[in-house]
């Protein structure tokens, strides 16, 4: 039975690599194939978009999925390629001034991270956080960029008390 050995790039690399994928298939891509692309992920359809051969010669099949169980309202194909568009601009911009970038482990899932760069749009009163993350964990050369909304509330700072 062959061995696989896990690989690694590193963090910076790797976002590279995942902003230019998101980018080239809901963002550059022609409407029609962005939006169909959508709707799959927005059913919760797990899409592979396309493999990469590495500097090493080994290949990395990259899927996308969408958890939008945390969007306020009514997520439609505009909003989210609204919030996509500021989420990889802001990574961009993160990678292009050497920011720091946090990552987080998922502990319900091993193999699974969160970049600490968020996408925040809003929408009148309503206001949307989407972060990045990826899972490695389910078998060697498989790598899933999960697009995820999470809950505002989360990053709202502590409400004012009046003490009288």
């Amino acid at each position: 039975m062959p061995q696989t050995t896990p690989k690694s790039i590193p963090k910076d690399q790797f976002l590279v690599i995942a902003i230019n994928l998101l980018h080239r298939h809901f963002i550059a891509a022609g409407r029609t194939a962005a939006k169909r692309l959508y709707r799959d992920v927005f059913e919760g359809r797990t899409v592979p978009i396309t493999t990469v051969k590495m500097e090493d010669a080994s290949t990395v099949a990259f899927r996308v999925s969408l958890d939008h169980s945390e969007f306020a309202g009514h997520l439609n194909f505009g909003a989210f390629r609204g919030g996509l568009s500021v989420l990889l601009g802001n990574i961009s911009r993160a990678l292009r001034d050497k920011r720091e970038v946090t990552v987080f482990s998922v502990e319900q899932r091993p193999g699974s991270v969160l970049f600490g760069v968020t996408g925040v749009t809003v929408d009148g009163e309503r206001t949307s956080v989407m972060v990045l993350g990826a899972d490695t964990g389910e078998q060697a050369g498989l790598v899933t960029l999960r697009l995820m909304y999470l809950d505002p509330a989360q990053f709202a700072g502590p409400e004012q008390v009046s003490v009288g």
